[in-house]
């Protein structure tokens, strides 16, 4: 597969698993479970994180700020990355499990990092 454009790299980098995912529902269902799992322990690590923390004050408000440039910045990548016109149901789903865990993982290393020494 040749691509003439920078616009037919999406589509030749998702047409596989385009491809894999209409071979049965439960390929199907594999892709949602696996978007809702990671969607949910990103949304865990996240909410978890931020609790940890404790109250807002200078140094964990610049924490929450760089967690949520994070997760902004996935939104936006993953956006570019996607393609939009088949599986967007499913890639709206894993654009925003990456977001999610992207910001969890970020405040798990900074928790760790900035609190436990």
């Amino acid at each position: 597969m040749e691509n003439k454009s920078i616009s037919d790299i999406p589509n030749s980098i998702f047409n596989p698993l385009k491809s894999w995912a209409e071979q049965s529902s439960g390929n199907w269902n594999m892709l949602i479970g696996i978007g809702m799992v990671l969607l949910l322990v990103g949304a865990l690590l996240t909410y978890v994180f931020r609790k940890k923390m404790g109250q807002a004050d200078e140094r964990t408000n610049q924490i929450s700020l760089k967690s949520t440039l994070i997760m902004l910045c996935g939104v936006i990548l993953c956006d570019v990355i996607f393609p939009k016109e088949y599986m967007w149901q499913i890639f709206f789903l894993f654009k925003y499990s990456l977001a999610f865990f992207a910001s969890g993982i970020y405040l798990a290393v900074r928790y760790k990092k900035d609190f436990l020494n």
